[in-house]
C-alpha cells in the first residue's frame, strides 16, 4: 500500500493539506507562456523555479499542477499523470521530509529502516507510472541531507521521478551535477516578471482600466514584480487619476515597503542592510564604488550575495560587474536613507562625486556634486567637461532633482546656475532648465565669466530644442554654435570652447540628419564630431559618434572600417554594462549589416537581436528591417518579410530626407517579389522609381551622393530583367558603376552593378572583357570580404566564376570559396575544422557564441532563439569546453583569436 501518513515511531501524523496545491489568489491570472515553460521543462530530471519573495512561484506552480496537463514533454510510455504536490515547511528534514515525499508520490514503501532512501528509490523505479512531483518552498529545508537525497533519488529512480522545485535561493550544491549534465531546467525572475500584456490582463481582472500608455509605465516602475503589481492593482481601484498615481507609485508605498522589509530586508545582517542603503545613493554601483561609499572592503560580496538569487539586485557581465537595484527596492532604500540624516546623505553624494570625477564620468559626478552642495566642483565640471554633459539619444538619465543651491552660493559661484541648467536639461526638465539659464544669463552680465559660457548656453538651448522635436530651431542653434568656433580646424586649445562647440554641434547635426533619414549627411557630421571629440579627450561624445558612424559606414559598404569601429566600441568597459546600451546597440546593428554582406546569416541574425535598444528611432528600425528581410526570405518566410517591409515603408514615408532608404526598401521589395515569382510586379515597382523626369533639372550642389544612391533601384531592375531572361532590358537598366565619381555610390550597389555587367558581357560573347570586369569586382571585394552579391541567385554568376578560375585570377581563394558555397547544398554546415580548434563548434553553438558578445543573460538569449534556458546553458558549456575557456569574456576573446567572430 502507499504510505498512508500514519505515525512511524516519533514521526507525527502527516497533514493532507500539504499534499495538494494551495488555493489560488483571487482573481487568478493564468499565464500560458509560463505554463508552457513548465511543460517543456518537465521532460528534464529537475525543473527549478527560483526567485525571491513575491515573484509568483507558488501561484505559478499551483496553477500548473491544478491544470493537470497531459504534458507532451514527458517521455512516451511512462504513464505520466497529473503532478503530485508537497508544500515544504520550516522544520522538515530527515525522516519527516521523506515521509511526506512518499505520501505525495503515493508509492508503496516502508521507511522504517535505516536505508529509507534506497527503499524509496526502488519503489519509485518499480512504479507503473512516472511521478512528477512539485516541491514548493524547498528553501525552507535546512537539513543539508535533503538536497543530496533528492539527487540520489533522481539518479536511482530509473527516470520515473521528475521534480519541479520552487525555492527562493539558488540551486543547492548537491544538485549542481544535474546542471552540468543538462538535466536541469531553470526559470528565474527574468521569466517570472510580468510582460506589458500580462500587466494589462491583471489590471482588467482586478477591474482596473488604465490608459494604454500607462501600462508600460507601471510595468517599468515595478520591473514586472508580481507582488508590487498586485498591490498596485488593489490600490488603483479607487483612484480618480490613475495615471498620476502610477507616476508616484514606488517602493516607499506602505504595502510594498512592508512586504520588502518583512520578506527581504529584515532578515539581513544590519551591517549588510546598511551597505545596501548607502549604495542606493547612486542608480548603479560597482565594487570599488561600493567600497568608497561604505568603507567596507567586502561591500561587493554583500551585493553579490543578494544578486545571486536575482529579482531585486541585478549585475551585468562586466569585470568588475555593475549592480543595479530593482526600482522598488531602490525607492525603499532611498527613503530609508533620507531618514538617517542629511549629513550622512551629503557625505555619500560627496564620495560618489569624487569617485565619478576621478573616472571620467562627469555627468554622474555633476549630479552628485550638486546633491552634496559641492558648488565649486560642479562649476569646474561644467567649465572643463561641458561637451560630455550634453545629453544625447539613449542617455540613461537619473531624473531626481538635486538640492537647490542657496542664493549666496549662486552669487559666489556665477557658473553654478549653468551647472543647474545642465542638470535640468539632462533630467528632461525644460522649465527648470530655462529658469536656470535665465539666472545664468543674469550672473554673466554682472561678472566676467569664462569664454566657454556662451557655447554652453547655446548647446543647452540646442538640446532643449531637440528634446522638444523643434528641428528647425535645433539646426539653427547648431549652426550658430559652429559659427562661434575658431576658423582654424586644428584648434590648438585642447578641450577649448571651439573644439567643444564643433563636437557638440556636429553630434547634434548628425542626430538631426539621421532622424530625417539623411544617411550621407549624418555620416559627414559624425566623422567631424568624432574627430573633435577624440582631440578633446571626450570619451562619451566620441562613443555617441562611434556607434552611429560604424552603422553608416556599414550601410555605405565600408565593411572593414565599420567592423573595426564597432569592435573597438564593444570592447570598451561602458559596453559591458548598462550605461552605453544604445550606443553599443548601434555597433551591433553595424555588425549585422557587415555579416549580411559577408553572407554570415547566423551572425547577422544574432547581431540584429542585440541591436534592440537602437531600434526605438525610425531610421535604425528601417535598417533592421533591411537586414531581417533577406534572412527571412532565405528561410522561406516571405509573408513576415513582406509585412516588415510594408511597415518600414510607412515609416520611411514620414521622413523628410529618406530618398536613400526609400530606394533600398523598394529594391528589397522587388527582390521579395522576384522570390515569389512575380517578376512583372517587381519590374513595375522599380520602373516607377527609375523612369527619368520629363524635364530633368540641374542637380543642386551637394546632391551628387543622393543621385548616386538612386542607382540601387536601377541595379535591382537590371537584376529583375535578367531573371526574366531579357538581357537587353537588363543592359538598358544597368547604371554606370565604374566612373570617376563612382565612389559616391554605396559599395554594395557598385559591386552588384559590376557583377551584372560582367554576366551580361559574358552572355554577349566577350569572355575576355567579362573576365577583366570580374577581376575588377574581386579587387573591390577583397578588402572587405563581400560575398552576398555573388550568392543572390543571379543567373550566370556560377559559370562566370568557374570560367574565371580556369583563366587565372589573383583571387583564387575567394573564387574557390564562392564556388564551394554555390555548389554546396543549403545545409548551413559549419566548416569541419578551424586551425587551433580541436573540436568544431556546431551551427547552434556558433549562433549562441555570437550572443555571448552582448550583456544578454542566458534567459534573454533563450528568449531570442525561442529555446529553453537549459538548452542555452548546455550549448554554453560546450562552447567553453571547445574553446578551452572558463568565462564568457574569455570565450569571446578566444573565438575572436580563431576568427570565429
Amino acid at each position: 500500500m502507499p504510505y498512508d501518513g500514519r505515525s512511524t515511531g516519533t514521526t507525527p501524523p502527516l497533514l493532507t493539506s500539504r499534499l495538494s496545491p494551495p488555493p489560488p489568489p483571487e482573481p487568478l491570472l493564468i499565464r500560458p507562456r509560463l505554463l508552457d515553460e513548465l511543460d517543456r521543462g518537465a521532460g528534464a530530471a529537475i525543473t527549478l523555479v527560483t526567485a525571491p519573495a513575491g515573484w509568483g512561484k507558488s501561484t505559478l506552480l499551483a496553477s500548473w499542477a491544478r491544470a493537470a496537463h497531459p504534458v507532451s514533454a514527458y517521455p512516451t510510455g511512462t504513464g505520466a499523470t497529473a503532478p503530485a504536490w508537497l508544500s515544504v515547511e520550516v522544520g522538515d528534514g530527515g525522516e519527516r521530509f521523506w515521509a511526506y515525499l512518499a505520501a505525495a508520490a503515493t508509492v508503496p514503501v516502508d521507511l522504517s529502516g535505516p536505508a529509507r532512501l534506497d527503499a524509496l528509490a526502488a519503489a519509485l523505479a518499480a512504479a507503473d507510472r512516472q511521478v512528477v512531483l512539485v516541491l514548493d518552498d524547498l528553501h525552507r529545508v535546512v537539513d543539508p541531507s535533503v538536497p543530496a537525497g533528492l539527487e540520489f533519488l533522481v539518479r536511482h529512480a530509473e527516470g520515473r521521478l521528475r521534480l519541479v522545485i520552487g525555492a527562493r535561493e539558488a540551486l543547492p550544491p548537491a544538485l549542481h551535477r544535474l546542471r552540468l549534465t543538462g538535466e536541469l531546467t531553470e526559470l528565474g525572475p527574468d521569466l517570472l516578471a510580468f510582460t506589458d500584456d500580462e500587466v494589462a490582463d491583471l489590471l482588467v481582472a482586478h477591474g482596473v482600466h488604465l490608459p494604454a500608455a500607462t501600462v508600460p509605465r507601471l510595468r517599468d516602475r515595478t520591473a514586472g514584480w508580481p507582488a508590487a503589481l498586485r498591490f498596485a492593482a488593489l490600490a488603483l481601484r479607487g483612484q480618480s487619476d490613475p495615471d498620476r498615481w502610477v507616476r508616484r507609485f514606488g517602493g516607499d508605498h506602505p504595502d510594498v515597503a512592508g512586504y520588502l522589509g518583512t520578506e527581504l530586508l529584515d532578515g539581513l545582517d544590519p551591517r549588510d542592510r546598511d551597505v545596501l542603503r548607502r549604495c542606493a545613493v547612486t542608480p548603479t554601483v560597482r565594487a570599488d564604488l561600493a567600497v568608497t561609499l561604505t568603507d567596507r572592503a567586502d561591500a561587493d560580496q554583500v551585493l553579490a550575495t543578494l544578486a545571486r538569487d536575482g529579482g531585486f539586485l541585478h549585475h551585468d557581465q562586466g569585470t568588475p560587474p555593475w549592480f543595479r537595484y530593482h526600482p522598488m527596492l531602490a525607492d525603499l532604500l532611498r527613503a530609508e536613507l533620507g531618514r538617517v540624516g542629511d549629513d550622512q546623505v551629503t557625505d555619500l553624494h560627496r564620495r560618489a562625486a569624487g569617485w565619478y570625477a576621478d573616472r571620467a564620468r562627469p555627468a554622474d559626478a555633476l549630479r552628485h556634486a550638486l546633491a552634496a552642495g559641492e558648488w565649486e566642483r560642479a562649476v569646474t565640471l561644467v567649465t572643463h567637461q561641458w561637451p560630455e554633459l550634453i545629453p544625447y539619444d539613449g542617455d540613461d538619465v537619473d531624473c531626481r532633482i538635486p538640492v537647490t543651491p542657496p542664493p549666496e552660493a549662486l552669487h559666489r559661484y556665477p557658473g553654478l546656475a549653468l551647472a543647474l541648467a545642465v542638470e535640468r536639461v539632462r533630467a528632461g526638465d525644460a522649465a527648470g532648465a530655462t529658469e536656470a539659464l535665465t539666472i545664468a544669463a543674469d550672473a554673466a552680465r554682472e561678472v566676467s565669466t569664462s569664454t566657454r559660457q556662451p557655447s554652453v548656453v547655446t548647446a543647452l538651448e540646442l538640446t532643449l530644442a531637440r528634446q522638444a522635436d523643434d528641428r528647425p530651431a535645433a539646426r539653427a542653434l547648431a549652426h550658430r554654435l559652429l559659427a562661434s568656433t575658431s576658423p582654424d580646424p586644428a584648434d590648438p586649445v585642447r578641450g577649448g570652447p571651439a573644439l567643444g562647440a564643433r563636437a557638440v554641434a556636429g553630434v547634434a547635426l548628425g542626430l538631426l540628419d539621421l532622424a530625417d533619414g539623411d544617411l550621407t549627411g549624418a555620416l559627414h557630421h559624425y566623422n567631424r564630431a568624432g574627430e573633435a571629440a577624440r582631440t578633446g579627450g571626450w570619451g562619451r561624445t566620441e562613443l555617441v559618434c562611434a556607434g552611429r558612424t560604424a552603422l553608416l559606414q556599414a550601410v555605405r559598404g565600408d565593411l572593414a572600417a565599420a567592423e573595426q569601429t564597432a569592435r573597438e566600441l564593444l570592447d570598451l568597459p561602458v559596453c559591458q554594462g548598462w550605461t552605453g546600451l544604445t550606443d553599443c546597440a548601434y555597433a551591433h546593428l553595424a555588425l549585422a549589416v557587415v555579416a549580411l554582406h559577408r553572407h554570415l546569416p547566423q551572425e547577422a541574425a544574432a547581431m540584429v537581436a542585440l541591436a534592440g535598444p537602437a531600434t526605438d528611432t525610425p531610421v535604425p528600425g528601417v535598417l533592421v528591417v533591411l537586414c531581417r528581410v533577406p534572412l527571412l526570405c532565405a528561410t522561406g518566410d516571405l509573408t513576415t518579410a513582406h509585412r516588415l517591409l510594408t511597415g518600414a515603408r510607412e515609416v520611411a514615408a514620414d521622413l523628410p530626407a529618406a530618398g536613400e532608404l526609400a530606394q533600398l526598401l523598394r529594391a528589397t521589395e522587388a527582390d521579395l517579389l522576384a522570390a515569389r515569382g512575380d517578376l512583372a510586379a517587381a519590374r513595375h515597382l522599380l520602373t516607377d522609381l527609375t523612369r527619368p523626369a520629363a524635364e530633368p533639372q540641374p542637380a543642386p550642389p551637394g546632391t551628387r551622393a543622393a543621385s548616386a544612391v538612386a542607382q540601387a533601384a536601377s541595379v535591382a531592375l537590371a537584376r529583375v530583367e535578367l531573371l526574366a531572361g531579357d538581357q537587353r532590358a537588363a543592359r538598358r537598366a544597368l547604371p554606370e558603376w565604374d566612373a570617376p565619381d563612382a565612389d559616391l555610390v554605396p559599395l554594395p550597389v557598385r559591386l552588384e552593378a559590376g557583377l551584372l555587367d560582367a554576366v551580361l558581357t559574358r552572355a554577349d560573347g566577350d569572355h575576355r572583357r567579362a573576365g577583366r570586369l570580374l577581376e575588377r569586382i574581386l579587387d573591390l571585394v577583397a578588402p572587405d570580404g563581400y560575398r552576398r552579391a555573388f550568392l543572390q541567385g543571379i543567373p550566370g554568376v556560377r559559370d562566370l566564376l568557374a570560367a574565371h578560375l580556369d583563366t587565372g585570377t589573383a583571387h583564387w581563394v575567394t573564387v574557390t570559396e564562392l564556388l564551394g558555397v554555390l555548389d554546396a547544398p543549403a545545409s548551413g554546415a559549419v566548416p569541419a575544422s578551424v586551425p587551433g580548434l580541436a573540436e568544431p563548434l556546431t551551427e547552434r553553438e556558433l549562433t549562441i557564441l555570437r550572443y555571448l558578445q552582448s550583456i544578454l543573460s542566458n534567459v534573454e538569449i533563450a528568449g531570442e532563439l525561442s529555446v529553453s534556458v537549459n538548452t542555452v546553458k548546455t550549448h554554453v558549456r560546450n562552447i567553453y569546453r571547445k574553446l578551452d575557456a572558463t568565462r564568457r569574456r574569455e570565450a569571446v576573446r578566444r573565438a575572436r583569436e580563431l576568427h570565429l567572430l
